[in-house]
């Protein structure tokens, strides 16, 4: 994930913001062992621990690429990041979620320093603090927040899942890798489209996942999400 992070042409200093958990000392061993900066924080309250790395480093502004997302496109956290610096000034946060529209898994969010302070000193919701940059994107009064859409003009968001939580996800990356790491390692997304409409049995791998996503838990709470926008994990 690092290396296609790294492939990014607007990409700035990479930091692997893991938690103080003992279960994360093998991450630590590796960073250390590539010589990856990182940052070992609360294991539960990531806007802390975003707001905690952005000082340490004297950021000016914070981009998030969750490690959920391994098979993150380099050419998007461009077009996010494009958007951000364009108009300098222009905005507090802008990612590729709110809408959404890439197949899941293409997550990117960049926020100004000023802003995730804000969020970091207001956000008193356990969700809030669990998913970063809720208290941003739910207060537009607050913040001026940008949204970058698929230039395809199709929303995959529902539909394609290219995300990690269960065995199965795993299983989905796992072949993905195999298949197009050895041709080509900055293999991206249109690729990994050309793959499945070749090959659906790899799509359906972890397909009754397709929509599931955290926001389940939370319609109740959340002002700019819809319904639509997620749906209940299946029964195994």
């Amino acid at each position: 994930m690092v290396e296609r992070v790294k492939a990014a042409k607007l990409i700035g200093k990479i930091v692997i913001a893991s938690t103080i958990d003992p279960q994360d000392d093998t991450i630590i061993e590796l960073c250390k062992s590539e010589k990856f900066q990182y940052y070992r924080g609360s294991v539960n309250d990531l806007l802390d621990r975003y707001f905690q790395v952005g000082k340490l480093f004297g950021a000016e502004a914070i981009v998030k690429i969750p490690s959920d997302c391994p098979l993150i496109d380099p050419q998007i956290i461009d077009k996010v990041l494009q958007e951000y610096l364009k108009d300098s000034g222009r905005y507090d946060y802008v990612s590729n979620l709110h809408p959404p529209t890439y197949p899941d898994g293409n997550d990117v969010e960049i926020v100004s320093m000023k802003a995730l302070r804000n969020a970091w000193q207001n956000s008193k919701k356990d969700f809030e603090r669990e998913h970063t940059t809720p208290y941003i994107w739910e207060n537009p009064d607050q913040f001026r927040i940008g949204n970058v859409i698929w230039e395809a003009k199709k929303d995959y968001s529902m539909t394609h899942r290219w995300t990690i939580d269960y065995p199965e996800d795993y299983q989905f990356i796992k072949t993905v890798y195999e298949e197009l790491y050895p041709i080509n390692p900055m293999f991206g997304l249109y690729d990994i489209l050309e793959l499945l409409e070749k090959k659906p049995q790899i799509a359906a791998i972890n397909s009754k996942y397709a929509g599931v996503n955290w926001y389940r838990h939370h319609l109740h709470e959340l002002k700019t999400i819809k319904a639509k926008k997620t749906r209940e994990n299946p029964k195994n």
